[in-house]
């Protein structure tokens, strides 16, 4: 399996940025596709982004299209997440998961991925 640590969370206004960062240990980075979730106080773990093993192919929730990249350095072992126009619903604990094999349209649930990070939380003022 793989273990994978979060960072770059923080508190930002909204209409701002951040990026989060996933570095990946233990395993062939490359081998996986990856997967960014995000849990709301109250709220159940929903789907953000994920990405192919070889970062030409993406999926995006609806909320964050077009607001959100993902992407990845299989040379760094790491994902990003860089999420420009934030909003205060964006506001949630964000995750980084691991799926070994591909990722489809259809690969947004939570039972779909092996490996999990700790998460980073990421909260948006108004």
């Amino acid at each position: 399996q793989v273990q994978l640590v979060e960072s770059g969370g923080g508190l930002v206004q909204a209409g701002g940025s951040l990026r989060l960062s996933c570095a990946a240990s233990g395993s062939t980075f490359s081998r996986y596709a990856m997967g960014w979730f995000r849990q709301a106080p109250g709220k159940e773990r929903e789907f953000v982004a994920a990405i192919r093993w070889s970062g030409g192919i993406t999926y995006y929730a609806d909320s964050v299209k077009g607001r959100f990249t993902i992407s990845r350095d299989n040379a760094k072992n790491t994902v990003y997440l860089q999420m420009n126009s934030l909003k205060p619903e964006d506001t949630a604990v964000y995750y980084c998961a691991a799926r070994r094999g591909t990722v489809v349209a259809g690969t947004r649930s939570e039972a779909d991925f092996d490996s999990w990070g700790q998460g980073t939380q990421v909260t948006v003022s108004s």
